[in-house]
């Protein structure tokens, strides 16, 4: 385990600002693009036409510039934007703070058609946002194109337009009438700056944020994001309620999104796996260990392909939940134990042991869990961030 620590350290070390006397000597990194948020596409919803949504979402580090991704990924047919527009948030609510509203274009047009199953990254707007900022995105589409690419689970409070036409550049935020919990369209945003490169956090619903206190950020990747902001790296979310790693469930399965939903995004430099615990409880049950060996080893092989050195997280107890059974738990010891010893990983954060309640390891502790025994309130986010910022820095 120290040797897969140091493997980590090594990297974020060679990323960091002064940390040897070479780097404090060499001249500074020209501005490089950096992920600073992300959703992962989880699913569709019926369209909105003549509506503008604006998105409220929170940056984990900043830059003097800022570009936008779009998503018609999961819909089936050409979809037409009408208007992007980007800009800080103003306080609470769906106002932007005066004088930051930009334009976003594509090619230096100001609406664009995605085709289905492709995103689209806007041109650099420029647009200075400081490390955990709320950036509103706002996205008008004027017509019915289908199915709309969202995110199901945002746990943040967005707003919507539902009269669209010109609002999208709109300051302030009295058209924004309806409140939603859903991201529409927008799944990323890069920004231009010194960050020293990002991490994205791949997983399920315990990486979603299921259990956290909505609008707060208390999600484990913002938490982690906030331990590692002097360290400028950013923290991108990749997880997705529901979803597996052996089989489609809520969103495609880790193997397939893989590269649209980490390794494709700026900037990355290191990936944390914490998925399969939807596969051992869920229909049909997947309980050959080696399978998941055989996926986890994948991941790994891929991610090192482009550079990317890669954290396993072991999967926690969910003892009390009404999938839990005796022969799901011995598949989760055995995955865990592989994760721990197999050698797959540069290097492992072990969440079991961290959560886990000492007088019945089967089961989180009670001051962790929100109630349904299997996700994490805002205490249980904040020590699984400790253990991965740990898992990240060991040694260092």
């Amino acid at each position: 385990m120290a040797k897969v620590g140091r493997v980590v350290a090594v990297l974020l070390l060679a990323a960091l600002p002064g940390t040897t006397t070479v780097a404090v000597a060499e001249p500074a990194a020209p501005p490089r693009w950096t992920g600073s948020w992300e959703t992962a596409p989880s699913g569709t919803t019926p369209a909105l036409p003549g509506a503008a949504v604006r998105n409220v979402v929170h940056l984990s580090v900043g830059g003097t510039a800022v570009r936008v991704r779009l998503s018609n990924r999961l819909g089936t047919t050409p979809l037409r934007l009408g208007a992007v527009t980007v800009a800080l948030r103003w306080a609470t609510g769906p106002g932007a703070e005066p004088g930051t509203l930009r334009t976003a274009t594509f090619g230096g047009a100001s609406t664009v058609t995605v085709p289905p199953g492709e995103d689209m990254v806007s041109d650099p707007v420029q647009l200075s946002v400081a490390a955990g900022a709320d950036l509103l995105v706002t996205v008008y589409t004027p017509d019915d194109d289908g199915p709309a690419t969202f995110h199901q689970t945002a746990l943040q409070t967005s707003y919507l337009a539902p009269a669209g036409a010109g609002r999208a550049a709109d300051e302030a935020g009295t058209a924004y009438t309806t409140t939603i919990s859903r991201w529409y369209y927008v799944t990323g945003v890069d920004v231009l700056g010194t960050a020293a490169g990002s991490v994205v956090a791949f997983g399920d619903s315990l990486t979603d944020g299921h259990g956290s206190t909505p609008d707060t950020n208390h999600r484990w990747p913002d938490r982690l994001a906030e331990r590692l902001r002097r360290d400028r790296l950013g923290v991108l979310n990749a997880g997705i309620g529901g979803n597996r790693l052996l089989r489609d469930g809520v969103g495609p399965r880790a193997l397939t999104r893989l590269d649209a939903d980490a390794l494709d995004r700026a900037g990355v430099r290191l990936l944390v796996v914490w998925e399969g615990v939807n596969d051992i409880k869920g229909t049909p049950v997947a309980d050959d260990v080696t399978a998941y060996a055989d996926a986890y080893r994948t991941l790994v092989a891929r991610a090192h392909a482009r550079g990317i050195r890669v954290v396993g997280v072991t999967l926690t107890p969910y003892g009390g939940f009404p999938a839990h059974t005796d022969a799901g738990e011995a598949v989760r010891r055995q995955v865990n134990a592989f994760i721990r010893t197999g050698g797959a990983f540069d290097a492992v954060a072990d969440a079991d042991t961290a959560v886990r309640d000492p007088a019945d390891p089967t089961r989180i502790r009670a001051a962790y869990d929100p109630g349904d025994h299997l996700h994490f309130n805002d205490a249980g986010m904040a020590a699984v961030a400790e253990t991965v910022r740990a898992a990240l820095t060991a040694h260092r």
